[in-house]
């Protein structure tokens, strides 16, 4: 499966931001997928994951309650509602695919990876 991630941008603290990941290929379906990131200077942590039937959303707790992932099997993509941004969410946030069953945090599990969109938050 290859990936694409899109959609990010520059806002101020407090605003929102809706990222999305298409995927290519025919078998989308079969790969829980998740979305990390990385900030200047910083290792590329996990974000939100969520399994191939759309259930068992898992976040960092750095984004609970202010970010929901979501998947649309239908128009192979995931997507990841950003609320409440704040400065220290600023990233360069990349979707991933993991050819298994269970929503992991684990970025050595996840198979493919998209190009990264960046996401600038301003105070």
């Amino acid at each position: 499966v290859q990936l694409q991630a899109s959609g990010g941008g520059l806002v101020q603290a407090g605003d929102s931001l809706r990222l999305a990941c298409a995927a290519s290929g025919r078998t989308f379906n079969r790969y829980t997928t998740g979305w990390f990131r990385q900030a200047p200077g910083k290792e590329r942590e996990f974000v939100a994951g969520i399994s191939r039937s759309g259930g068992s959303p898992t976040y960092a707790d750095s984004v609970k309650g202010r970010f929901t992932i979501s998947r649309d099997n239908a128009m192979n993509s995931v997507y990841l509602q950003m609320n409440s941004l704040k400065p220290e969410d600023t990233a360069v946030y990349y979707c991933a695919a993991n050819y298994g069953v269970v929503v992991t945090a684990a970025r050595g599990a996840y198979d493919a990876w998209g190009q990264g969109t960046l996401v600038t938050v301003s105070s």
